[in-house]
Formats: structure tokens, sequence, C-alpha cells
């Protein structure tokens, strides 16, 4: 191993402007100002981190002191005042760190420093880093001095934040925003590098580091070294993911022909297979939802070009797009993101990802409600309720629907509606009259078809209908037991629980309510019920009347008021997780952790 050996980000830092990737109109404009003379006193640059700020103001520094510029404006590289500054020697560039140097003293020391006239060259630079972690002081002894500095100083400020500086800074200052490099940019500066260092790779390797990186040259030759150690100078895609545990593009190109073949088991096991690499749920559907992006801007050649891979991942994404509909990836889009969305909250977050990779297979095969991917016909729901007992012919059943749609059709056309009495002459022979029974077992048959599924799952959860439920708080009433002691909470609750027991069978939401919460006295006139949510408020609301009317009589009092409101966070039910149920349990029951620590028992609650 040599001792001499130093980081590419270090070894192939540009030296001029001409070497300076992905930022071409700043340092152009960098370098017409110095071939026409008109230098500010003072530049910020801001922008991400590792995309040539700091390089920037280092290679300006040089140059304008530089003593015979090249023709395109460049650093000679041969002068006094180039070999200083490339020896590190040079005492007309000043460089502060402000993260660690940002009191009113380092600035104060700073200002001594540029009274004093540069010995080589015209103009002493002054770089402060990070410029945004000075103190407000420190940035109020620096004002003065940024908005006159003597003719020989020129300052350099550079920050990865520009909105935590002042405005007074700010207005001092000329600002150029450097952006993040684009994959092409990176990708090109890293293949030149392979070059020079004598390392082989594959195009699509440098292309997930070039990802990897996110728009930083610095980070994108760390992660190059990185990898290049782990390849032992031999840079391959499958070497690449491994070392930097990137997901493979071939397991989303599988998924997706899976989706649209609606092949569920493969799907769940190329997730299992996923998840046993070592790869978060959340890690793989966001990579997901990438891919089905770009396979959408990939139906377009326009916009193509917004695609950051390699050629062949590109014509790849190519020839799957021309397979899959546009509404079928806005779909699956929308799914990805309300899972990602959701991930956090999921107790079961393999479940999650799971039925959104199920959602997504149907709709890719038509089989979703609403049918987004138009593969196939949508699907009519056959009725969840079917008649009880015997079932009506055909033309019974139109028969039925007809006379069912009658009151409407009568009250919107009254003219129909006589029209409808005058009998009908019949074409077909009478069917014969069925027994008394008939009639009645078919009408209660038909009302039970006829009603709604929101009628249904209300009995079914114990909730009752708005018109059930106003109908019985009417005509409900209660018997009264009167209660001695006046009007104290006990005799509240007792009165309560009087009207809760006497409420009949078929209003079962109610009497659940009343059970669930408590009545809690707030002075002499008045008391107020806390509840949980807003259903349960306004369910509680249509007994209002009725419940205070029952509490009044039962307490021989008409000075009384009843308030219903939502439950404060502090007050809702806390659910605890079964460890820290066990927690608990250990903690208020000595003898049973004594029990699991004697016999080193794991007591797991089912």
């Amino acid at each position: 191993m040599s001792d001499n050996y130093i980081v590419s980000a270090r070894k192939y830092r540009p030296t001029t402007f001409s070497n300076v990737v992905g930022q071409s109109s700043l340092t152009t404009t960098l370098k017409n100002s110095i071939a026409s003379g008109r230098l500010a006193h003072a530049y910020l640059f801001c922008g991400p981190r590792g995309v040539g700020k700091t390089t920037c103001a280092r290679i300006f520094a040089k140059t304008i002191n530089c003593l015979s510029p090249k023709p395109n404006g460049d650093a000679c590289e041969e002068c006094e005042s180039c070999r200083a500054f490339n020896e590190q020697r040079s005492y007309n560039i000043h460089e502060l760190d402000a993260a660690s140097n940002n009191s009113v003293d380092d600035i104060r020391q700073l200002i001594e420093q540029v009274n004093i006239p540069p010995q080589v060259g015209k103009y002493k630079v002054f770089i402060v880093d990070e410029v945004h972690m000075l103190s407000t002081a420190a940035f109020n002894a620096f004002l003065k001095t940024l908005e006159e500095p003597p003719k020989h100083a020129i300052f350099i400020l550079a920050t990865t934040e520009k909105h935590k500086l002042l405005p007074t800074i700010l207005s001092r200052c000329q600002i150029y925003d450097f952006s993040r490099m684009t994959v092409q940019d990176i990708v090109g500066h890293l293949e030149n590098v392979a070059k020079q260092e004598g390392i082989t790779y594959e195009p699509a390797a440098l292309n997930v580091i070039a990802q990897k990186a996110d728009g930083g040259m610095r980070d994108a030759l760390s992660i190059f070294d990185q990898v290049a150690s782990f390849c032992q100078g031999n840079i391959t895609y499958q070497q690449t993911i491994a070392d930097l545990n990137v997901l493979d593009y071939e397991y989303y190109f599988k998924l997706v022909d899976y989706f649209m073949a609606g092949k569920i088991p493969e799907i769940m096991l190329t997730f299992n297979d996923i998840l046993s690499k070592g790869f978060e749920g959340s890690h793989f559907i966001g990579g997901l939802n990438t891919h089905f992006r770009n396979l959408l801007i990939s139906r377009d050649e326009a916009t193509t070009q917004l695609l950051e891979v390699s050629d062949d991942i590109r014509q790849r994404y190519a020839e799957q797009a021309k397979r899959c509909t546009p509404k079928f990836l806005y779909a699956a889009i929308r799914k990805c993101t309300d899972c990602d969305l959701n991930y956090k909250l999921s107790q079961n977050k393999r479940l999650l990802v799971e039925l959104t990779l199920i959602e997504i297979s149907q709709i890719a095969t038509g089989e979703a409600d609403g049918n987004p991917s138009g593969l196939r016909p949508t699907k009519i729901l056959k009725p969840i309720f079917t008649k009880q007992g015997n079932v009506a012919p055909a033309s019974a059943a139109v028969s039925q629907s007809a006379s069912a749609a009658q009151p409407t059709s009568q009250q919107n056309n009254p003219k129909s509606a006589e029209e409808t009495k005058k009998p009908v002459p019949s074409q077909q022979p009478t069917a014969p009259i069925p027994p008394k029974e008939t009639p009645v077992a078919t009408t209660s048959a038909n009302s039970a078809h006829r009603f709604s599924i929101k009628q249904r799952l209300s009995q079914a959860q114990g909730t009752v209908s708005p018109q059930a439920e106003s109908t019985t708080a009417q005509t409900f009433q209660p018997k009264v037991e009167k209660l001695t002691g006046g009007v104290t909470e006990e005799n509240i609750i007792t009165a309560w629980h009087i009207y809760e027991s006497q409420i009949p069978t078929g209003e079962a939401a109610i009497a659940i309510l009343m059970r669930n919460y408590t009545p809690h006295l707030l002075n002499n006139n008045s008391f107020e019920v806390a509840v949980s949510n807003s259903m349960n408020v306004d369910t509680l609301r249509k007994y209002e009347h009725s419940i205070l009317k029952h509490i009044k009589d039962s307490l021989g009092t008409d000075a009384l008021t009843m308030t219903i409101r939502l439950q404060t966070l502090a007050e809702q039910p806390k659910f605890y997780t079964k460890p820290e149920r066990l927690k608990i349990l250990r903690a208020t029951h000595p003898a049973l952790d004594k029990l699991c620590k004697e016999l080193d028992l794991d007591v797991s609650l089912g």
C-alpha cells in the first residue's frame, strides 16, 4: 500500500475554470469578469454540498492574481503567484471555516489581515466557508468591512444555506447559485478518472454511483473510491449494487411483467426475496414508484431525456412502457404513493406493501373496482343480500320493481298517475291467486330486499339510522325513579344508567354509547359528557333532550344543563403494545418480575 495515496476528491480537484464540471454558466461569468477587470469586492457562492463552491473560489483567487493569464481566461500555472498557490504557500489567499470560527474575535482577526496589502499580485482574497454559521454579533462586526473594503481585498463567501444569511449581507454581495450536477456530467467525469487510474468499468455501474451521489461531485468521487476498492480495479454493475446496497433494476422490470400477467404468487415471492436481502419495505416501494414514473415518461420520446439512466436501461424502459397503459401507470403511482405515506404509521408494514402489490396487479389485469387500466370491461357487483324463501320468476321481479317505482313517477307526473289507475287489459292468462299467507311472506321478503346496505351495516355495527334514532328519541318514555340528595354527580350517574337500562333492544347503539361514557358534574347547574369522536357526539345529541329531561325528573330540578363535547388527547384511553403491557405487569407485580429473572423466562403476552 502506498503511503502517498490521495483520495480522488482531492487528487482530481479542478485547478482551472476549464476543468470545473457542471457549472459552465458560472465559470464563464467569472472568467469574463476577470478578463474585463470588472471585479466586485464581495461574492456569495451558494448551493448544495460538493458542487464546486470552494473549488471555484480558490480558482478565482488564483486567476485574479496570475501575472500572465492565458487567452481563455485561465491561470498560467507557471508564474510565482500560481506556483505559490499550487504549493499552498500563498499569502494572498486566506480561508476561514466559519463553522468552527464563528465568534466576533475571529472576524476581528480577519479584519486586521484585510488592511495588510498583498506582497505578490494585486489582490488578497478572503474565502469564508459555511458563512451562515457566523453568529449575529460576528455578522454585525463584518458588515462595515464587507461593504467598504480596501481596494486590494475581495471577499468570497460560501454557504449551503443562503436563507440563513441576513439581508444586509446578501445586499452587499454578487450572488452565484451553484446547481446540482446532472447524472450525465458526473458519469463523464468518473469515466475520465477511471481512465487515468487504469480502472475498467461498466457504464451502468458508473450510472448507479452518479445517482447515489445525488448531484454532488465530491460524494460521487468518494463513492467511486469505495467501489473501486471493493471491485479491485474492475467496476461491474452487480458488484456496485452489492457494495452500495442498491436494489437491482431487474427486480422492478420483473415485477411489472408479473403485474401485467396477474401472477400474484410470483409477486409475493419476489418481494420476499427483496426483504431477505436486507432491503426495507419503504426503500422498495419508493424504488417501485420511481420505476412506474420512469415507465410513464418513457412513453413519449420528448420526455425520455428526463431518464437519468444508462442507454441500455433506457431502451428497456421504452420497451416495457409500450405494454403499459397510462391509466395503469397513473393508478400504480397513486397506490405506491399512498403506501409510502402510510408506511411509517402501519403496524404490519409487510402486509401493507403486499396488499399494495396485489392491488396494483388487479389494476393491471382489470380486476380492480372501476377498471382503471381499461384492459377488461367493468365488472358488475353481485347483490350482497338476496331474498329469503322462494324466489319469484323473472317476470314477477320486474313487475315488483315497476310497482316500487310507481310512487316516484306518480309524484312527478299527476297525469300519468291517473292513467295508471285505469285497468289495463291483459293479453295473457291470469295467474292463479296464491293463498292468503303468501302475500304476507312476499311483502316481508321484498321489504328485506329493499332494505339499504347502509341500514344493514348499521345494524351489524350496533348503530341506528338517523330516522330511527329521531323517532326513538321522541317516543321513548323511560320510567322515572325519584332520587334523593339533590344535584350530585352520583345521582346524575345513577339516573344516566337508569335511562340506559330501559332503552329498547333495537336501539343498541345509544345503549352501548351511554354504557361506555360517564357524565361528570361541572357545577350545581350543569354536567358534561366527553366522548371520543364526532360520530358519537352526533348520536348522543339526538337523545340529548330525552336524557336531560329524564335526569331532571329524577333529581326533581329544572335548573340543569347538559354539555356534550369531544375528548382531548390526554383524556382518550391509551393503548399499550404487548411489550409495554408486560413491562407494566412486571413493575406492578414484583413476584412476576422475580420469577422471570430467576428462571430466565422469555414471557410474551398472547
